[in-house]
């Protein structure tokens, strides 16, 4: 029997952390941190379906992920100072344990196998988890020293009977090596044993590979001061008893850090090799796959993958003439002159990962960034120097604010506090059909607050600033709708512009008069955009998306005081209302544009509220203008006078609600609308000669954030409503002549994590479901199916 709700698609963006995400070898599977989440993805899923589940128990952002090989769990970790156990069930993960030890946030991870894991936080502490049998306990805690904050963590198991090597990098510029002892019980001691120098700042990540099947093993680490450094450990007879060469460089010297780690046994570290290439922090370090997943019959390549904040992925291999590592691969984008974390800057990549697929062969990069998402990069099957880029996952990095529909409403557009807004649409082939995000129409210098469309290429949106921008889609994105999903959103005739591009130090995109002037001329221009729409078999990858698919801007709106908190058009594209903040009844306005007079403003001002409005709605009729305060009134406005844009007061309600009211939604008769609240109350008023009495009222469990009502041809006996809550939970109401009733409440499995900011119907419905989309704090866009014979 098949669910009534069906999660298609998640759009969710990695956080900016390190160890913030990993790969299963066995599972063929990636998790990684979003928000408070932890997203699962499987990169070699060749449908492309991206992120299929989130995983909630943190209450704050996700730090680290690691699997525990050979093993069915997942250990996160985040700012709420918790470690969190998963263990795997069917495709998915359930929570198995919460581990608390640490007293702030929790800030990087390491795994060697499925007996052990170690945390480091910042409360200085390191946690080494151990597991007895029926699960995870703390095995032993300590701090390396005062003041030191541990940033960095690999451990190795260097004997068969539990002794393990601890490399620590943090804030200092040595790495800290320590032993310990563990098997199949306690941890017997943990013992400082060396402390590495060399580096010229903090080491931001370390990893260890078994070099040979020999006990031969090489630490790399990455720093602060944009070096990799290479050391190696070799234990008892294989030591060198050469002591260091006093007329070496300090930079490069040999010296040897020997110490015992128990039973007579020795171990002792040396400087391997230096690596130099890059421009920025190091952030992320791979050894190559076949080294960390090889089998005894099975060839490992020592190479290494590094990505830095100066938006650069390097693959290093070591020349056998000359035994220095060269750079073999450069992946990624060429940093920008400037832009450095020491300018202030955020870019460049957080962290990566590098495995094969087993059946094809063929190896994947990946890299997480700033801008939430995950580049994959391909190589050829039988040349692994070559990488191409490929399909890998997109979604905002911070709260998303508002979620609209397109007027036919086959696609989508999402404001996000990320400053941006992302156009996400369906890609259709054959029987298979997945959401992509296909555009960036805007990325700008204020957090985004609000959209709307005004007709099918033209759309507003409003950040956090006084001022709105009304946006023309491009030629560029108008093919990629076409190709993907079948979707027209203008005819031959309309003439879009080819592409957008984003000045430097500019907040305005403008027409890239470039191509347009390569076009204009051209007897052949129709033929080029039929050849550009056959070349696109596939969405957009992360660098076209963030290059080439904005939008134009055509024109500002001003007139608010403050920042603008949301905007409507009416459904005839002729009329944009728009309010802004406000903590008193001069600024507590809404101000109407005319779009057919050049988008000027009305000289009327809608004034009546006390404190920011919080939602407006035209009516499906455009007879009609709802707004929803801070205040705990509504007020409705009847229009009079489009070509002025007058409007005639029909009711301001005096607190209808007791808090304050969040959203309000009409009914596809246009006569009648909803209002939710803080109060946890859903009720339902009737407009009748002029009077405004309410119809009906319901009252839930928990405050009701967002509200929006299914306006498409139906034939459904009830109007279908569609309510987000501040808990995350989303249900589906329907109401009719005798009062709102249940039709179906989401598993909380599929639901978002944090508050829901905006829910939105689609009006269509495709093979007899109805689309939802969802916008969360937790930074999430969902796309929801809801069978439509669950209504009658």
């Amino acid at each position: 029997m098949s669910l009534p709700v069906t999660q298609e698609a998640v759009f969710i963006g990695v956080n900016k952390q390190n160890y913030v995400s990993d790969y299963n070898q066995h599972h063929k599977l990636i998790a990684f941190g979003a928000s408070n989440t932890v997203a699962l993805w499987k990169p070699l899923d060749k449908t492309h379906h991206g992120v299929y589940y989130t995983l909630k128990k943190h209450t704050k952002e996700v730090t680290g992920v690691k699997f525990l090989p050979n093993s069915e769990f997942l250990v996160s970790i985040g700012e709420d100072h918790v470690v969190n156990v998963w263990k795997k069930s069917n495709d998915v993960y359930t929570h198995h344990q919460s581990l608390s030890g640490h007293e702030h946030s929790v800030t990087c991870i390491a795994e060697v196998n499925e007996h052990i894991f170690v945390t480091g936080g910042a409360d200085k502490k390191i946690i080494i988890w151990v597991n007895n049998g029926d699960g995870f306990e703390l095995g032993h805690k300590f701090e390396v020293k005062h003041n030191f904050y541990p940033l960095s963590l690999a451990i190795q198991q260097i004997d068969d009977d539990g002794s393990y090597i601890l490399a620590i990098g943090g804030t200092t510029n040595n790495i800290h090596i320590y032993t310990l002892h563990f098997s199949n019980g306690p941890v017997s001691s943990v013992d400082k044993s060396a402390e590495l120098t060399g580096h010229e700042d903090w080491v931001k990540t370390l990893q260890f590979v078994t070099k040979s099947k020999h006990k031969d093993y090489i630490l790399a680490s990455g720093s602060q001061d944009r070096y990799v450094r290479l050391w190696r450990l070799k234990l008892n007879d294989a030591i060198d008893n050469t002591d260091e060469d006093p007329s070496k460089l300090t930079l490069l010297s040999n010296k040897q850090y020997k110490f015992d780690f128990g039973g007579g046994k020795r171990a002792a570290f040396s400087f391997e090799a230096l690596i130099m290439g890059h421009d920025d922090w190091i952030t992320g370090i791979q050894w190559h796959p076949s080294c960390k997943y090889n089998s005894e019959n099975s060839e490992s390549k020592l190479q290494l993958l590094t990505s830095t904040a100066d938006t650069a992925l390097m693959i290093w291999e070591m020349d056998t003439e000359s035994g220095i590592w060269v750079c073999t691969s450069r992946l990624g984008e060429m940093s920008i002159k400037g832009a450095s974390t020491a300018t202030g800057a955020s870019g460049g990549f957080w962290s990566c990962l590098w495995f094969i697929d087993d059946i094809t062969n063929e190896e994947y990069v990946l890299a997480t960034g700033k801008t939430g998402a995950i580049r994959a990069y391909k190589s050829a099957p039988d040349n692994t120097k070559y990488f191409e880029e490929t399909i890998g996952v997109t979604g905002a990095v911070g709260a998303i604010t508002d979620l609209r529909w397109s007027i036919g409403g086959e696609y989508f557009m999402a404001t996000s506090l990320d400053q941006t807004t992302r156009l996400y649409a369906p890609w259709k082939r054959n029987s298979v059909t997945t959401w992509h995000e296909i555009a960036r129409p805007q990325i700008h210098g204020y957090d985004m607050i609000c959209c709307d469309n005004i007709t099918k290429t033209k759309f507003v949106s409003g950040g956090d600033e006084k001022i709105l921008r009304v946006f023309e889609l491009t030629e560029s994105i108008r093919q990629h709708l076409k190709a993907l999903g079948g979707i027209e959103i203008s005819d031959d005739n309309e003439k879009l512009p080819e592409f957008a591009t984003l000045p430097v130090l500019g907040l305005s995109n403008k027409a890239d008069a470039q191509v347009e002037e390569e076009t204009k001329n051209d007897d052949s221009a129709e033929d080029i955009v039929l050849k550009a729409q056959d070349q696109i078999q596939a969405p957009p990858t992360e660098s076209y998306l963030q290059r080439n698919s904005l939008a134009t801007e055509i024109e500002k709106l001003y007139g608010h005081g403050y920042e603008v908190t949301c905007c409507s058009t009416s459904p005839n594209g002729k009329l944009i209302a728009t309010s802004c903040k406000s903590n008193n009844a001069k600024h507590a306005v809404i101000r109407v544009f005319m779009v057919d007079n050049d988008y000027q403003q009305s000289k009327q001002v809608l004034a009546g509220h006390n404190l920011t409005i919080s939602s407006l709605k035209f009516s499906p009729d455009s007879r009609y203008l709802l707004a929803v305060s801070r205040d705990r009134q509504f007020s409705l406005w009847k229009l009079i006078d489009e070509e002025k844009a007058e409007f005639n007061l029909v009711e301001l309600n005096a607190k209808p609600h007791s808090r304050i009211i969040w959203d309000c939604s009409w009914l596809p008769n246009a006569t009648s609308f909803v209002t939710v609240s803080r109060d946890k109350q859903m009720k339902l008023w009737d407009i009748q000669e002029g009077k405004v009495s309410l119809v009906n009222a319901l009252k839930l469990g928990e405050a009701i954030t967002s509200v929006t009502i299914f306006k498409g041809k139906q034939s459904l006996n009830s109007s279908i409503i569609a309510l987000g809550f501040e808990s995350g939970k989303v249900c589906v109401y329907r109401t009719d002549s005798t009062g709102f009733k249940e039709a179906v409440s989401f598993d909380e499995t599929i639901t978002p994590a944090d508050r829901i900011e905006k829910v939105s119907f689609s009006t269509q419905i495709t093979e007899n479901k109805l689309l939802l989309g969802v916008g969360s704090k937790d930074t999430s866009v969902r796309v929801y199916s809801i069978e439509d014979s669950i209504f009658g």
